[in-house]
């Protein structure tokens, strides 16, 4: 790769820097960068790339005609309508998938988590659309993903071995959800998933819907299944509504473990239930960040790929105002979702990969706010969108 000088760009303080990149990486980072054939950032602030740590590229709808989602009373009822909804759409999923990725690049993302389901009615169809999409744009966005038993693991015979498989194929992390309020058996599932991830050095990423005490308990013993493990920094909860809704003492004492084993947890910072306390979280040294989950697809046609929206949303469910507010909800949406999915050499740092993208904005709260559509994104050192 050629060596290429970004100049007149301005960090999230305001001070103008400019940006060396040679094979892909960053060599050079300052005030005093510049070349005779620097391309001109025109004054714009410059973020490290942002990072999608958790959607469902193989279900989304994106490019098919808007439909409606639909009001269920069960989580169940949901994943139901789903594979109805999935199972009458001839278009591929790659092709779906691609067509979101096209959209997410352009604002500005660079590295992507996605959960694939695993069943025994689609067997692992899914998972080899989405290694084939990662394979077709391996030049443009890294691409992670994660075995999801959504209809069951223990619960649906045959799943187990479909997420062996999929693991064996080349999918870098082990799935599992709601352990109590899907399969029943919250040992059971956890005991298989943290397993196959020890047997096979894979991550863990659960969805955790499960409420109250109930869910609480089983961060608890997720908790306790990395520490048997020795999976710390290698295990991701998911949602996990629960830890919004158990008294501050409790919270504080889960929270204290999640950070000494290095657990991760993700919000989509929903407004219709509890989401885990980001700003108290966050300050116990829990890395928390925020992602997509589900975009235009048989649960909701909202969703738009824009991780600096997911930010703001964040911030506004939150009702957050201040500079350091602000800055959080970047770092949910850059360093820490990176941080969360085990992104190696990641950030605006000498030696770190040469991701990054240029906003017309003034400081934080200025970016959140405008969200401005248009944005130049560097991947590799090279500009490939903008």
């Amino acid at each position: 790769m050629a060596r290429t000088t970004y100049s007149d760009l301005r960090d999230m303080d305001g001070r103008t820097i400019g940006i060396r990149c040679d094979d892909g990486r960053i060599v050079e980072i300052g005030p005093e960068v510049t070349a005779p054939d620097a391309i001109p950032g025109g004054g714009r602030m410059v973020l490290p790339a942002f990072v999608e740590p958790h959607v469902h590229l193989d279900k989304t709808l994106w490019g098919e005609p808007l439909q409606p989602g639909r009001r269920a009373g069960k989580l169940r009822d949901y994943i139901e309508n789903e594979r109805r909804v999935l199972s009458a759409c001839t278009t591929p999923p790659e092709v779906r998938a691609g067509r979101l990725l096209e959209r997410m690049l352009a604002f500005g993302t660079t590295a992507v988590r996605s959960h694939i389901d695993v069943a025994p009615d689609i067997g692992l169809t899914h998972v080899e659309a989405m290694l084939r999409l990662r394979e077709q744009w391996a030049d443009r966005v890294d691409l992670q993903f994660v075995a999801f038993p959504q209809q069951g693991l223990l619960s649906r015979p045959g799943t187990a071995d479909l997420m062996r498989e999929a693991i064996a194929l080349g999918v870098e992390t082990v799935g599992g959800l709601d352990p109590a309020g899907i399969d029943g058996d919250p040992e059971g599932q956890l005991r298989f998933v943290f397993d196959l991830a020890t047997e096979t050095g894979a991550g863990v990423d659960i969805h955790l819907h499960d409420k109250g005490e109930l869910g609480a308990w089983q961060v608890e013993r997720i908790a306790d299944h990395t520490h048997a493990a020795g999976l710390a920094g290698k295990v991701m909860i998911s949602h996990a509504y629960c830890l919004g809704q158990i008294p501050p003492a409790r919270l504080e004492r889960i929270g204290r473990r999640l950070a000494d084993l290095g657990i991760s947890l993700m919000t989509s910072a929903p407004a219709d239930v509890a989401v885990p306390p980001v700003e108290e979280l966050t300050a116990m040294g829990v890395t928390v960040c925020c992602g997509s989950d589900g975009i235009r697809d048989a649960w909701s046609p909202l969703g738009n790929g824009d991780m600096l929206e997911r930010a703001f949303l964040t911030a506004f469910r939150f009702d957050w105002n201040t500079e350091e507010n602000f800055r959080c909800a970047l770092g949910c949406a850059t360093t820490q979702a990176a941080r969360a999915i085990g992104l190696a050499d990641y950030g605006l740092h000498v030696g770190g990969r040469a991701d990054f993208v240029m906003i017309e904005a003034m400081n934080p709260g200025d970016a959140l706010c405008l969200r401005p559509a248009i944005r130049r994104v560097v991947r590799r050192g090279i500009v490939v969108a903008g």
